[in-house]
């Protein structure tokens, strides 16, 4: 199982909405819109799950297609500090 990160969603971008988008690829193990605590409204980015050769598929499908003006950046999540973190001293 991959997760796929997105990028530069609209701000009234639902979960639906990307969800179809995905599922023109492979099936969608599941989905997560970031929003804004008190709007309510979408802050531009999501995460999906997929396989692995469904999410390849839909990082080279969807990554700089335009929804609503906007040209999305998708690609594979990576970790934010794959050394561990911690501060050093």
């Amino acid at each position: 199982m991959k997760t796929v990160c997105i990028g530069n969603l609209p701000p009234d971008a639902t979960d639906q909405e990307v969800t179809d988008l995905f599922a023109a690829y492979g099936r969608v193990h599941g989905l997560r819109l970031t929003r804004d605590v008190f709007s309510g409204l979408c802050r531009g980015f999501g995460f999906v799950k997929m396989e692995g050769h469904e999410a390849r598929a839909a990082i080279g499908g969807l990554n700089g297609q335009e929804l609503r003006g906007r040209r999305l950046k998708v690609n594979e999540e990576r970790a934010s500090n794959p050394r561990g973190g911690g501060r050093r001293r």
